[in-house]
């Protein structure tokens, strides 16, 4: 989840499914498992898992469902166990043949991040008790998520080496193994086709869910699953998008934000009556415009832009903005995000959030350049933390010391030969099944909304792919769905891409 902020921040079992007990609750888990917690020795068991069943109610109807969470190992060339990858799996156990029953397996990004967010905040049958609008409330805690998606599909979230419960097994594998933009997509791949294999879903409709980071994963994943595995897709759906590799240039990438500031200053109420009078999906199609057709060539031409068409530019940026004029000029046009952020609110003593700019913080000083912390992240972690350690104990009977790292240590990170939205375009190119669902927040200034149009547009550049695209923004930020109202209305876009995508899986894969 959440590209640069992660990288930045980040510096930084168990169970085996034999001599079942049955406990009160219904719950079932291994009746040895108080033997390996009484060691003093802080364990890892690279492969071991532990089942209990629920029920939940989704859209008015009682779902039955079994969750498994514990580990299942990443091999090496040789076969040997390198990793553990720790995962939990929601399976629908009323639905008997899984032929037909779609599979979703669920990334976040960072890329040091554990696959937490979208599990409990958003697809999954449990969510985190946050308010209407995302904030954190006490008591911390969980309740039945009556929006999750599994009652159309069954879902694994899975979380990549050193996030999470995931851990190497030993000091001595390289960390290149797993620590890069291919690397992770090669070990993720094999661990994916590992379990599609152990749990029989070689028949199932099979769909990736990425979130920020876990968009450039999954659209590299969806290319590397078919070709190495054999393994074709009907779905991808990129929640926030990075730019998967695809070239904007710095002229271009500056041009691109202002939709986004646009949206933002919306919110805050810093742009001018006129447009504070039109609703947001109303004022950003005029932005949009002007930032493609005025704005993007005229910074092409950087110092040799004349005078009066800079300065009528930088009125029209200040217009849809929120910033001055003169703070327009004094940075030629470009306006950082950093700036931005810091900047919009400045005069109210306020900074706004990077990955949601509705939240606001509160720097040491009104002056500089950019804020002191990222206000919408720290309440996130607030919010998150606590439950996930509570749901995996004592929901789901998963016990162990090891420390559930919302973040790992994955550096250094290698960034180099980033080609996955070619990848992805090349899968749906081969494969007539696959379908791309974008969601977008307008309030996300690290992925933000127009850039991921953007990626759409230049991903496919003959257009025959387009009928198989589709993006969809909503009223909030980087993680949309913590909004109440689009953690409803998200949700059921994602059940209804899911229904399009395996009803076209009846006709024949062809052109």
């Amino acid at each position: 989840m959440m590209k640069s902020i992660f990288l930045s921040m980040v510096a930084t079992a168990l169970f085996v499914c034999a001599g079942w007990a049955q406990f009160p609750n219904g719950n079932q888990i291994s009746s040895d498992n108080d033997k390996k917690g009484a060691s003093s020795d802080l364990r890892f068991d690279p492969d071991a898992t532990v089942v209990t069943h629920h029920t939940a109610t989704i859209n008015g109807k009682v779902i039955p469902y079994k969750a498994v969470a514990g580990t299942m190992p990443v091999w090496d060339e040789d076969g040997k166990t390198i990793a553990g990858l720790f995962f939990v799996y929601y399976e629908r156990t009323d639905i008997k043949d899984k032929s037909t029953r779609p599979i979703t397996i669920s990334f976040n990004g960072g890329p040091g991040s554990a696959s937490v967010w979208m599990h409990i905040g958003y697809t999954g049958p449990v969510l985190l008790n946050i308010d209407d609008e995302g904030y954190p409330v006490q008591p911390y805690g969980f309740k039945e998520n009556p929006y999750s998606i599994l009652d159309v599909t069954d879902i694994v979230y899975v979380d990549p080496v050193n996030t999470g419960y995931s851990r190497v097994t030993r000091k001595d594998v390289p960390k290149e193994k797993f620590f890069g933009i291919n690397a992770d997509i090669k070990y993720l791949a094999g661990w994916i086709n590992t379990f599609v294999t152990r749990y029989n879903r070689w028949a199932s409709p099979k769909f990736l869910i990425g979130e920020s980071y876990g968009t450039t994963r999954v659209s590299g994943l969806a290319l590397e699953l078919q070709d190495n595995y054999w393994m074709y897709l009907n779905g991808v759906i990129q929640v926030s998008p990075t730019d998967l590799g695809i070239e904007r240039g710095s002229v271009t990438a500056s041009a691109l934000r202002l939709p986004y500031y646009a949206a933002t200053a919306w919110y805050h109420k810093k742009l001018p009556a006129d447009l504070l009078q039109k609703d947001l999906i109303e004022v950003l199609p005029e932005v949009e415009n002007f930032t493609l057709n005025e704005l993007l060539p005229a910074m092409h031409r950087g110092g040799f832009l004349e005078s009066g068409v800079k300065q009528s530019l930088a009125a029209k940026m200040a217009r849809y903005s929120g910033l001055s004029e003169k703070t327009i000029l004094q940075n030629n046009l470009s306006i950082s995000t950093n700036l931005f952020w810091k900047e919009l609110l400045r005069d109210e003593g306020f900074t706004v959030g990077r990955l949601d700019s509705r939240y606001k913080g509160i720097d040491k000083r009104v002056a500089g350049e950019s804020p002191d912390f990222n206000a919408e992240l720290t309440a996130w972690l607030h919010a998150f933390t606590p439950p996930i350690n509570m749901y995996l104990r004592n929901q789901l009977n998963y016990k162990t010391d090891l420390t559930y790292n919302m973040f790992g240590n994955v550096w250094p990170w290698d960034n180099k030969n980033n080609q996955t939205g070619e990848n992805l375009r090349k899968a749906m190119a081969i494969n007539p099944y696959l379908h791309l669902l974008v969601q977008s927040g307008y309030y996300d200034g690290a992925c933000d909304y127009f850039n991921a149009k953007y990626n759409m547009w230049q991903m496919d550049p003959s257009g025959k792919l387009k009928d198989r695209m589709f993006w969809e923004g909503y009223r909030s930020g980087h993680m949309m769905y913590l909004r109440k109202e689009d953690l409803r209305t998200s949700n059921e876009s994602l059940r209804s891409f899911i229904s399009k995508a395996v009803r076209a899986a009846s006709q024949p894969a062809k052109y």
